[in-house]
């Protein structure tokens, strides 16, 4: 119950932070025989979250043991039938008691459940998947090989965020392909055989590389997000707002990156120079690349300039008043944040979270009793239940607000600096058409 009560509050904190949340693959879980998920670990407790949060199967998470000492994590920890890992990098553990924790997994497995492990075995910034431990492998291979489990399925399962430090970014949770787990022969103390190990490991490493973006330096990042947004924002990419759509894209173009690195570095330069003063405009100019369009006809723009002035007179008192409510908790949470974080953007998120998960509450309570103090009870039970939506739909206002503000800004320059516009949209044309013609040459960017 308790279980089911955390998830619940947990889900809609996410639903709440993340603007889309995408979950493709899962057809490649299985509903009833034993799972053990691996995931990639960019984004500290928000990963496994996701998981626990959004997998179709009930997830115990293999974490580490100081999670399990510390005041208000430990009981969550506890709560959601996690197992303590010890690490060698914790000061004071002992790493033998992993033999109990692995026991205990496969007892787990063994009843049909499901695990899920982050085998790179730390929250990271890189841009790229770290060298994985072998867990989550010779916990696969005991469990098959001590007859104890049958048709045990390792899922590789993928996150992706567009922007995993900012409220109200997107995320994308990608179930790759099931992997199958084969017996092998056990070493004598019943362990399983290094080389065995090392060989599922290097089997769960590569299908985990196929569901995220694996990238091997920041520089490189850089240039396939700024590629993958100008060549997106072109209306005859046919891209969707898809995220799955969008991971692909970057995945295509850090293959042809690292061949063109070798085979074509000056025209690969060439091209980021070119992207980069091409954005430096937009900016200068305060355009997003996909706001870069000309008008359909005048009645579009004023059906446009209707519909959304009627929207922000509906939702506009709602939005003041969600607004003067939560900013000071909202900016305390960016506070805390930026400071309790230490320059790991990787532990932002889940900074933000936890705190808007105490706060906002703490303010609703609040403010339901100053209204109940002034006004009265029913006005203040009221008060408890509206202001949570009033500051949804300040959230909402302020997105709204600004993507009319861009429209509106784009409609200034295609009316006021035409000649000006039209050759940024015939460099964003020229910029995508270089791309094609060096995917083209790459054969690893087909």
């Amino acid at each position: 119950m308790i279980r089911r009560i955390i998830v619940a509050v947990v889900r809609f904190a996410l639903r709440i932070y993340f603007k889309q949340i995408e979950i493709v693959g899962l057809e490649n879980v299985s509903l009833e025989s034993p799972v053990i998920f691996v995931l990639n670990h960019p984004n500290a407790l928000v990963d496994p979250v996701f998981l626990l949060c959004l997998a179709p199967r009930r997830v115990s998470f293999l974490a580490k043991a100081p999670l399990f000492r510390m005041p208000v994590l430990g009981f969550f920890v506890r709560a959601m039938d996690s197992l303590p890992v010890y690490r060698r990098q914790d000061e004071g553990e002992d790493v033998s008691k992993n033999e109990e924790t692995f026991i205990a997994a496969r007892k787990l497995l063994a009843r049909g459940g499901t695990i899920g492990i982050c085998p790179e075995g730390v929250s990271h910034d890189a841009p790229g998947l770290k060298p994985i431990k072998t867990g989550a492998a010779r916990i696969s291979l005991a469990a098959v090989s001590t007859h104890e489990v049958s048709d045990l399925k390792i899922v590789p399962a993928g996150l992706y965020y567009t922007s995993k430090t900012h409220f109200r970014s997107s995320a994308l949770l990608y179930f790759g392909k099931p992997i199958g787990v084969e017996p092998v022969k056990l070493e004598p103390d019943g362990s399983v055989p290094r080389d065995a190990a090392k060989e599922l490991s290097a089997k769960i490493e590569l299908s985990l590389r196929e569901v995220i973006l694996d990238a091997q330096h920041e520089e490189q990042l850089i240039t396939i997000s700024r590629a993958e947004r100008i060549f997106s924002s072109d209306e005859e990419s046919g891209m969707s707002d898809s995220l799955a759509d969008e991971l692909l894209l970057q995945q295509r173009f850090v293959k042809a990156y690292s061949t063109l690195q070798s085979q074509q570095p000056e025209r690969l330069r060439k091209l980021e120079v070119r992207m980069i003063r091409f954005e430096e405009e937009l900016r200068q100019s305060n355009v997003e690349p996909d706001e870069l369009a000309a008008p359909k006809s005048t009645f579009d723009v004023f059906a446009a300039i209707v519909r959304r002035t009627l929207l922000f007179m509906l939702m506009l008192g709602p939005a003041i008043i969600g607004t003067l409510v939560h900013f000071p908790a909202y900016r305390l949470g960016g506070y805390l944040a930026t400071r309790l974080s230490r320059d790991s953007e990787d532990m932002i998120s889940t900074i933000k979270i936890m705190s808007a998960m105490l706060l906002f509450p703490i303010t609703w309570v609040l403010a339901a009793l100053l209204v109940y103090f002034l006004f009265g009870l029913i006005p203040g039970t009221v008060a408890l239940f509206v202001l949570p939506v009033c500051g949804y739909i300040a959230v909402l206002f302020f997105e709204e607000l600004d993507q009319s503000l861009g429209g509106l800004r784009v409609l200034t320059y295609f009316l006021t600096r035409r000649r000006f516009f039209i050759r940024l949209i015939a460099e964003r044309k020229a910029i995508r058409n270089e791309i094609l013609a060096l995917g083209k040459e790459s054969p690893v960017g087909e």
